[in-house]
């Protein structure tokens, strides 16, 4: 028997790869469709071929996991824990909660889904409060509260370069988009829990980064002023095919939030067939450890 009892188990919409959870936290690949093929985040496609295929201009879509992969680790994991404490991308974004939930019924309370309304660098920051809470001993159900009692204490801002995906999913009309484009107006857009929404509009990427971070200092000056510098950290993201604007976007927010721990990691490549190529992001995430 591990050593812990509950075991940890995410989506690569974390921001977590299935290497990087290793041992501690088992990691659900997100499918990915391109031309109607479907693929398996970090198992067969990487970063640079989804890339690609946004520049060949093919059809790309993103899925929610299938129950059936989902329900597999749960039992493979139950072999060796004896409950599972499953943290998947937020009800509001997607359907993957609602049928985890549903399914992990049949299991008896040895598997709690939990919804902390939480993606990418917000969801991994719980997925790792998950896993020091497990290795503090509690059960599936104790991490399940904890977790969505303080989801959400987090904040989103992200802009994307190209409104041409935001078109494909419906959140920007042809027309919209096509005017957008002609005067460089870039759409900042924010999660605050739940679903992705408006929060203004930029003229060019450096503009729309500037008007982020503002908005990131105010919640950090006035949501979570109660909490201590140490336990609130920046997390920037993005979908940047050059590692240089990876790094230049890091920087960024290293020199704007000198107080705090900032860290850099790819949006997933099921939230780049959302999104589109090198679009910026950052997360603001108040950790329970």
């Amino acid at each position: 028997m591990n050593k812990l009892k509950t075991a940890v188990m995410t989506d690569t919409n974390s921001g977590i790869t299935v290497e990087e959870g290793g041992r501690d936290i088992h990691v659900i690949p997100m499918p990915v469709i391109v031309d109607s093929t479907d693929y398996l985040e970090g198992v067969d496609i990487t970063y640079r071929e989804l890339f690609a295929a946004m520049r060949e201009g093919k059809d790309i879509k993103s899925s929610q996991p299938s129950i059936g992969p989902v329900a597999s680790m749960w039992d493979k994991l139950l072999e060796e824990y004896d409950e599972v404490v499953y943290i998947p991308m937020s009800s509001g974004l997607s359907g993957s909660y609602a049928t985890a939930a549903q399914f992990a019924k049949e299991y008896g309370g040895k598997v709690e889904v939990v919804d902390n309304h939480r993606i990418s660098v917000t969801l991994y920051e719980s997925v790792y409060d998950a896993l020091c809470l497990a290795k503090q001993g509690c059960s599936a159900a104790e991490i399940k509260t904890r977790i969505e009692k303080n989801a959400y204490q987090s904040s989103i801002y992200i802009s994307v370069n190209s409104l041409e995906y935001l078109k494909k999913s419906g959140r920007v009309t042809a027309a919209g988009a096509m005017i957008a484009t002609a005067i460089n107006l870039k759409p900042v857009l924010t999660i605050q829990g739940e679903k992705l929404d408006a929060y203004a509009k930029a003229r060019g990427m450096k503009q729309a980064e500037r008007k982020m971070i503002e908005a990131a200092k105010k919640d950090v000056t006035e949501r979570f002023a109660q909490f201590p510098p140490e336990r609130i950290r920046i997390g920037a993201a993005g979908t940047f095919e050059k590692k240089e604007d990876a790094k230049r976007w890091e920087e960024m927010l290293r020199e704007a939030f000198p107080e705090h721990e900032v860290y850099y990691i790819p949006l997933s490549c099921s939230i780049a067939c959302h999104v589109g190529l090198d679009a910026a992001g950052m997360g603001i995430s108040v950790i329970d450890r």
